[in-house]
């Protein structure tokens, strides 16, 4: 059953319904759930029609942003967003024909899709507008990755903008950026998401800043009995105290929950985010919770710094990797304000005491006192987040 959302009347109660729209379709123009008289909608009476609604909710989500550059329609261009568009990469690269690969973006999705291209035996370019890759790490941190990337023969190509692709008989032969040309068989545009929020735009219902839909912390819009949740709506930022827009499958699954509570005619409220976040390259973990520099600046707060050099294991103990923790705090209160890790193989999921921390409010001195727990295969006495801690509390 296809079944496409158009436009929403709020005033009337009402949504119109396009039947047909292929899943392409639906993905991309968003789709909105009604209860109450509008459940009928979708039942193939009707190919384009009006359908009431007691209750909405807006659930469109978001969709990777292309660019409008030349050649992007060639074949060999993807965006792997989707388990659609991941078959039909993979299906590519199981003919066995790509030999080099350009990535454009260096975050999460970047990362992720250029170790899976090494593991594939791939010549790997990655280029992205920044001066760094990560850009939601501060750079020091994000230095690491892009060491782990360059030893693993990934070519970095920073402060270079996308400017085209090029083709032969159709199939991409090369990627142009402002610096030159790089010869690619295959490219991932892993520039990020936007999201899907224009039907509600033209329904009326706020957006913020980056084009999310407002919510309060029942995840309502300002139109009673409409709800917006997940990949398209705003959450509230612990740390900063402001909206926020978190694309991530964790953040959504729980505005579902909160919004299927309060549907149902429950009262469930969504606490917030502090924007949470692990991948990996390779041996190579990457975690990140809170604020960054770039963020915490921005808010004028006035923050020092903890970072420490240490090891996943005791130090003695076979396996041990390294590992580099960092801590912002904010000075005078000593509130915990953010952290980033990096290292090898049991680093990032430290990162989830340190979200913990954030969401209760601790300060680096509470968090030198949190009893972690220790063993020689697991940590040094001290655990490399309790060091990083304790060089913050000297300098705030």
């Amino acid at each position: 059953m296809s079944c496409e959302v158009t436009e929403i009347d709020p005033a009337a109660r009402r949504v119109r319904t396009r039947q047909g729209a292929s899943q392409g379709q639906a993905a991309s123009s968003g789709s909105a759930a009604g209860s109450g008289a509008g459940a009928q909608a979708g039942d193939g009476s009707h190919p384009d029609a009006w359908e009431p609604f007691d209750k909405l909710v807006i659930a469109t989500g978001a969709s990777p942003i292309r660019p409008k550059v030349p050649g992007l329609e060639a074949r060999g261009v993807y965006s792997p967003t989707s388990l659609d568009e991941g078959l039909r990469l993979r299906a590519l690269l199981d003919e066995g024909g790509p030999r080099r690969a350009v990535i454009v973006g260096g975050g999460y999705i970047g990362i992720e899709m250029a170790e899976a291209l090494v593991l594939r035996g791939l010549e790997v370019s990655l280029v992205d507008m920044l001066p760094q890759v990560m850009g939601t790490l501060d750079a020091v941190m994000a230095a690491l990755v892009a060491k782990a990337l360059e030893a693993a023969g990934v070519s970095l190509h920073l402060e270079e903008a996308l400017e085209g692709f090029e083709s032969h008989q159709g199939r991409l032969a090369a990627v142009r950026t402002n610096k030159g040309t790089l010869p690619a068989d295959v490219a991932i545009l892993g520039l990020g998401v936007r999201p899907n929020s224009a039907l509600a735009a033209g329904a009326g219902l706020a957006l913020g800043d980056r084009g999310a839909i407002k919510v309060d912390d029942h995840l309502r819009t300002a139109v009673g009995g409409i709800w917006a949740a997940g990949d398209c709506a705003e959450s509230f930022h612990l740390v900063s105290r402001r909206p926020a827009h978190i694309a991530l499958g964790s953040v959504a699954n729980k505005h579902g929950r909160v919004v299927g509570i309060n549907v149902a005619g429950g009262d469930a409220r969504f606490p917030g985010v502090v924007g949470t976040a692990v991948t990996k390259f390779l041996e190579t973990e990457v975690a990140r919770t809170g604020l960054g520099e770039r963020e915490a600046q921005a808010l004028g707060l006035d923050y020092a710094v903890g970072k420490i050099d240490g090891a996943t294991k005791a130090r003695y103990y076979p396996g041990a990797a390294a590992i580099t923790v960092k801590l912002l705090a904010e000075r005078g209160s000593g509130r915990l304000l953010g952290s980033q890790i990096v290292g090898g193989a049991g680093s990032a999921k430290r990162i989830d005491s340190l979200a913990v921390a954030l969401h209760a409010g601790l300060t680096v001195e509470d968090v030198v006192g949190l009893d972690l727990g220790y063993a020689p295969p697991f940590s040094g006495v001290w655990d490399p987040v309790h060091l990083a801690a304790r060089q913050a509390v000297k300098l705030v």
